[in-house]
């Protein structure tokens, strides 16, 4: 029935125990894993004068180089498990976006994600990826906690 998982990762401990689920489930069903990690620009907040930003370049290398880790690690574990894996590393202001995109250009059949269960003020303010990613797919998602 599933033939090809699509598995955002953030290298969260949550997306790790995400990804050992995703694999026990392509063993299940014969099925390959496409994994996708997404990098985000830093948010510019003007906050004040005095205030201190981080270099932009540095933040985006120091965030680039975690998700191809967070990928590799992915791709490790697929290998030593024998499920067949890719990986996806793509830019955009809206993680959601790139999910489901990368979902229908790699014509997943199920989007197996982790949820980080915000709650309250910051559900409100930081939204939730995986409530963007149900509203604008059209595939199943299993949301793991």
């Amino acid at each position: 029935m599933f033939k090809s998982i699509l598995l955002p990762t953030d290298g969260s401990q949550l997306s790790e125990r995400a990804t050992v689920t995703a694999i026990d489930f392509a063993k299940i069903h014969g099925a390959r894993i496409t994994a996708v990690s997404v990098i985000q620009p830093l948010p510019f907040v003007p906050l004040a004068d005095a205030a201190v930003l981080p270099d932009p370049g540095q933040f985006d290398q120091e965030f680039r180089r975690g998700l191809r880790a967070a990928l590799d690690k992915v791709l490790a574990a697929a290998r030593a498990a024998g499920v067949e894996c890719e990986a996806v590393l793509d830019e955009a202001i809206s993680p959601y976006q790139v999910i489901v995109k990368t979902a229908e250009e790699r014509h997943c059949d199920i989007i197996l994600m982790a949820s980080h269960g915000r709650s309250g003020l910051n559900k409100l303010f930081l939204g939730s990826e995986t409530q963007k990613v149900l509203a604008h797919t059209h595939l199943p998602v299993l949301v793991l906690r």
